[in-house]
Parts: C-alpha cells; structure tokens; sequence
C-alpha cells in the first residue's frame, strides 16, 4: 500500500501528531509511508523511521504534481486547512480520510466529524482518533494504543553537533544546561515579560551555577535580545542561529527547557528534556506538552484562558507569575525532584 500523511504546519501540532503517525506505521507496516509537510519537518521526522519519503509543500501546482506523480492509495490529512485536502484531491489519492473542518467535506472520501471533546482533551487523541477510523474502516476493528507519548530519535552524530556548538557558543561543560525560549511567532499573548525571563535567568546563573542558553527562530531575535540585554549575567543568545534539527539536539544534552507555550516546549520532552512551560492565554488541557516530563506553571486568573493573541486588558496571565516562582519550580526540577 502507498500512504501519505499530510503533516501540520507548525512544530508544536507536528509533535503532536507523532503517536498517531506511530499507530499508522504499526497498522501498515509493510507499506510504503510518505509525509508531505512544511521544510522545516524535514528537520523533525528525517530520523524518526516513521516514513520512507518526506516531501515539501510548496505551490498548490507543486503538491498537486507530487501527489499525482506518486498514486496513493491513501490519504491521511492531519491539518484542518481546506487547502491542505484540497492538494490531495486533485493529486488522485484514492481514499482521503480527513476532519470535516473548513467546508471540505467533498474534498474527502471520509469525513469525519470533529469529536464533541476536541476542546476538553488533549489534541494528541484528536489525531488519534483520526487514525483509529483509517483502523475501523480498513482493517474492521481498533486496538489500543499502548504508547501516546510523543518521542523523537536524535542521532550519536546530531548529538555530537549540538556539543560542539555549545562548546563554540561558551557553554561550560561539567555545569548543567538550561536552555531558555522567551519568544512566540503566533501569538504576543503567549510570552511571558523579558523581564521575567532576564531575573530567571540571573537566578540560575547566580544561585545555581549553571548555564543558560536562549533558543528561538530568527523571529525571535528581538525578544532575545531584550532578555539579554536586561540580565545583569547575559545569557548565550543562539536564538536564529541553530536549524531545527540542531535545536532539537542542543535541547536533547540539555537539562532542562524553560518556555512559553510554543514549539520548542513540545520538542524538549519529545528528544528526552524537562520541560517547564509557562502557559497564559492558551488552553493547557488540550495544548500542553503531552509528557510526564513537562511542567506547567501558570496564574490563577479568571479570564484564562482565552485564546487570544494579543492581550485587551493588563496581561494579567503573564505579570502575576513572579520570576522567584518560576526559579523555584526550575531547581526543584533539576534537583530531580
């Protein structure tokens, strides 16, 4: 059998969908498994053994060409975009199983309904429940899932890279590391202050000894360099100078990651990492890193969460949360506690 997934578009949901990806390998694995997702994904699944093939998205012409040239046989879209089914349907996929979002119901051979609880469980089952009917429909039946835990593979060789790049960077190597990721590309509501971050950060350098790092996008440039600027011991600013893959694997020889509610958050306990997110606006019932080892902290506020990117009112989610509570959480954590 020929399979393509259709993969999500950004790095948090991408990481989310790997025990479902992992369920659809384990139902076909005999076939031949290709993803179909954004260049930057290339740098998360390219050593997951999860697919044969990774193809790019690029014009709707492109995806089309693609997906036609191959004939699949079946088609799993995990987006809910009306473009994303719309690529797949004019590339010939046989069978189209896909969420019933965006208008799109005759774009797919089975539509599903989005499921009653997709706003009060965690979204990795909204994947797996996707993949559960691809099991119903075609193999008559559903099993269990005995593993939905989102893990990623980081390569001896990656690894290697990481360590050299710290190195280079002015990491000292018999301390801890604790990498920092003050930023967010979607959303402004979702980051905690700089000024936060900078007190953290002087906490840990100060009272703990240990390493800090900053992690980012070039996007988040700006705010690293505004939490740098404020600490009165800087940290080692890397933020837009590592890929993707060289993040995941400086994040998997790290301590212990410390974030807003963004895609790094989730790829830390994927490659192996604690993770401490600081949740706002955002929901994290359905949105946290699904993973016994990441940490949430978050103020007890009345409009919470609210979804919203840019903050109406005082931001009260984000400045109630003090950088000493923070801190505390974080040594608690790298104590092992």
């Amino acid at each position: 059998m020929n399979i393509l997934v259709r993969g999500t578009n950004w790095i948090g949901d991408a990481v989310m969908t790997i025990p479902a990806i992992r369920k659809l390998r384990e139902m076909f694995p005999d076939a031949h498994m290709t993803l179909l997702t954004r260049e930057w994904a290339k740098d998360i699944f390219s050593e997951s053994g999860l697919f044969d093939e990774i193809i790019t998205t690029g014009s709707l012409f492109r995806q089309v060409k693609e997906v036609r040239r191959r004939r699949f046989d079946l088609a799993v879209i995990l987006p809910n975009s009306f473009r994303s089914a719309l690529a797949i349907r004019l590339g010939g996929a046989k069978q189209i199983f896909g969420y019933a979002t965006e208008r799109r119901s005759l774009l797919l051979t089975h539509a599903l309904q989005v499921p009653a609880s997709k706003n009060s469980r965690h979204e990795v089952y909204y994947y797996l429940d996707l993949v559960a009917a691809v099991e119903r429909s075609l193999l008559g039946g559903s099993s269990e899932v005995a593993d939905i835990e989102p893990r990623l593979v980081v390569s001896d060789t990656r690894r290697s890279r990481a360590h050299q790049i710290l190195m280079q960077a002015g990491v000292v190597d018999d301390v801890p590391t604790v990498a920092i990721a003050p930023g967010s590309t979607n959303s402004d509501a979702k980051r905690w202050t700089p000024v936060g971050f900078a007190r953290l950060n002087d906490r840990l350098r100060s009272e703990l000894g240990v390493n800090v790092i900053l992690l980012g996008s070039r996007e988040d440039r700006e705010v690293t360099r505004e939490v740098a600027g404020l600490a009165r011991h800087p940290p080692l600013d890397l933020a837009g100078q590592t890929s993707l893959a060289d993040a995941a694997a400086v994040l998997s020889i790290s301590d212990l990651l410390i974030s807003n509610d963004m895609g790094l958050a989730h790829l830390a306990p994927a490659v192996g990492t604690a993770a401490l997110v600081i949740f706002g606006p955002t929901n994290p019932v359905t949105t946290r890193p699904f993973s016994e080892n990441a940490f949430i902290m978050s103020a007890n506020v009345e409009c919470a969460p609210c979804m919203l990117r840019t903050c109406p009112i005082d931001h009260r989610c984000m400045t109630r949360i003090s950088a000493d509570d923070v801190f505390e959480k974080a040594k608690v954590i790298l104590n092992g506690n």
